[in-house]
């Protein structure tokens, strides 16, 4: 008698273990802290030439930008704990990769304000790059979340909205100079961030939280 053994064969279909599941109560946190956050950064923009070389005024743009990138901690979290942007494993590892790039992203806005010794450094420009890298990831989010239909109503697409910020603003600077460009930024994250913000706080069933 001749005995044979097939190996298993891979499977394709898994998915990521289920999300711990948000509660109202949480995602209109999340939402107050990011609207809270945006509009803090928004103002600072305003009230100081993001270009600036007075020392006082790089503290007051970049201080102003730590309540946004914490707040976007917040908001991935949030989108994790509901599977916005899907269940497999990609989807949530584009949200954990994002937590990666915010961090970078967040020590370069502490180190750069906290510490004027620092800023002609070059590891300290090597962690600028991932300030646009960071917003850049969160627009790839927010596409997968426009695509994934999880986030119900409004809140499926004011995400892709919100998170449209690096690549309208960035080439407003660009285009416009600081000087101007500030403005379209500022008044991004009002239509954006702000916006979604209030949108969570206010509505947060749109995004599947139990009760």
């Amino acid at each position: 008698m001749t005995i044979t053994t097939t190996p298993a064969q891979a499977r394709t279909d898994v998915t990521a273990p289920a999300p711990v599941a948000a509660t109202d109560r949480q995602i209109r946190r999340t939402g107050a802290f990011v609207a809270a956050g945006s509009l803090i950064w928004s103002a600072s923009m305003i009230a100081v030439n993001p270009q600036t070389t007075d020392n006082l005024g790089i503290m007051i743009t970049d201080l102003g930008a730590i309540p946004f990138q914490l707040s976007l901690f917040a908001l991935v979290t949030a989108q994790l704990r509901t599977a916005a942007t899907g269940t497999s494993r990609v989807a949530r590892g584009m949200l954990r990769t994002e937590y990666g790039l915010l961090t970078l992203a967040t020590l370069w806005t502490v180190f750069h304000g906290l510490v004027p010794s620092f800023r002609d450094d070059a590891w300290l420009a090597v962690l600028d790059a991932f300030w646009p890298l960071s917003m850049l990831g969160m627009f790839i989010i927010g596409v997968k979340i426009a695509f994934a239909g999880r986030w119900r109503g409004p809140a499926r697409f004011w995400p892709l909205v919100a998170e449209s910020w690096a690549v309208v603003s960035v080439p407003a600077f660009g285009i416009l100079g600081a000087s101007a460009g500030r403005y379209v930024g500022a008044g991004h994250l009002l239509v954006g961030y702000v916006a979604l913000g209030l949108l969570l706080a206010l509505r947060p069933h749109l995004t599947g939280a139990r009760d």
